[in-house]
């Protein structure tokens, strides 16, 4: 039958008419920049997060250029971060006029090396970034303390990971900001780009507050030359709509997880495909279900042929990207990253997904691990 990657449709239609209802209101308003759709998405997702201070903003992406800015960060600093991640991580980075500082990945959970990351500062260090890949929160302590030593601060990346936790704590109010993304396949997404900026301390949020409207505090008075950085009203209606699900949501992808594991198992796919990991000490919201094996490639042919949705979350590290050639990284610096780049595979686990369709990728899983693929298949 075929399996998607993602089926938005499936989440939409039961909310239907009540995401309409939110949009017409906004038209009817005509107030599409900011406002009070926007202010009450910011206390909902405050007290939903268990966060002291929310900002939306216009994506996850101008969520960590904006955590920078209010941290002041500039040309000639350096932040620690992740070799392993999407794009906008560095990117932000170096918009921000910093040097991205790269270190390796922990090959079981994907995150930052912590060791690495701790022994990658130095005094131009201003701030480490790790990232919360996939869902499932990095190892925040050792993080936390060698930045609480140096005098520098934490920026969550937590675009994959809303809601998810550490040690209890939520992602997002552990480090100075959280900075989300509302992207369509989130596991809260909007109906476009939006995102969120988390802080525990109120004057940077309050800093952050002012940059995203171009520093402008009264109307046409600027106070510093920040940006752009605004949610549409339109996006964060749909979100309110939204984010009182997001809690069952999760649960869907959480169940789906654990019934993947039964069904490899039983197949007998222990040895062949690896599963993400899920230490005891934080939790894992699942916005990929990301499995390794060394024939990635040839796995990835299959399930296309098949119709399972699949893809590849990511392909290059960020030391071999050619936009960053100048920060003098070569092939074999990351091992563990350059390794999980060529290993792993992400394969359907939103929370409308059937147990009949999660039974029909593990059997696609392992026909070709059982080796009952034709041998031109794997060409």
């Amino acid at each position: 039958m075929g399996v998607p990657l993602l089926d938005l449709d499936a989440q939409y239609r039961p909310l239907r008419d009540e995401i309409l209802a939110a949009i017409t209101r906004v038209c009817d308003s005509q107030r599409f920049i900011m406002g009070p759709e926007v202010e009450a998405l910011e206390r909902e997702l405050a007290a939903l997060l268990g966060v002291p201070h929310a900002i939306a903003v216009s994506s996850g992406t101008d969520a960590l250029l904006l955590a920078l800015m209010a941290l002041g960060i500039k040309a000639g600093d350096e932040v620690v971060t992740t070799t392993f991640s999407f794009f906008a991580t560095a990117g932000a980075i170096v918009r921000a006029g910093a040097r991205p500082v790269l270190v390796d990945i922990d090959p079981a959970t994907f995150n930052i090396d912590p060791v690495q990351a701790v022994a990658a500062i130095t005094p131009r260090t201003k701030a480490i970034m790790p990232v919360h890949l996939f869902g499932l929160a990095a190892d925040l302590d050792p993080l936390m303390e060698a930045a609480t030593r140096a005098g520098i601060a934490v920026v969550e990346d937590a675009a994959q990971a809303i809601g998810s936790t550490y040690k209890t704590r939520p992602l997002g109010a552990i480090g100075a900001f959280g900075c989300f993304s509302f992207f369509p396949s989130k596991n809260l997404g909007a109906f476009g780009d939006a995102g969120l900026l988390t802080a525990t301390d109120p004057v940077l949020a309050e800093r952050a507050r002012l940059l995203r409207t171009h520093g402008m505090k009264p109307k046409y008075y600027h106070h510093l030359v920040g940006a752009n950085f605004r949610m549409d009203a339109m996006q964060a209606a749909v979100l309110r709509v939204k984010a009182p699900h997001l809690a069952g949501w999760t649960d869907g992808r959480r169940a789906n997880a654990a019934r993947y594991r039964r069904l490899f198992h039983d197949a007998g796919l222990d040895a062949a495909i690896t599963l993400p990991a899920e230490p005891s000490d934080r939790s894992h919201i699942f916005n990929q279900f990301v499995i390794r094996t060394p024939d990635r490639d040839a796995l990835k042919q299959h399930l296309d042929q098949q119709g399972i949705g699949n893809e590849i979350y990511y392909p290059v590290p960020f030391h071999l990207q050619p936009c960053f050639a100048d920060l003098g990284y070569r092939r074999g610096a990351f091992p563990h990253a350059e390794r999980a780049a060529e290993e792993s595979l992400a394969i359907p686990v939103y929370g409308e997904l059937t147990a009949a369709q999660q039974e029909e990728v593990v059997a696609a899983i392992g026909q070709f691990v059982h080796g009952r693929v034709p041998a031109s298949a794997r060409r």
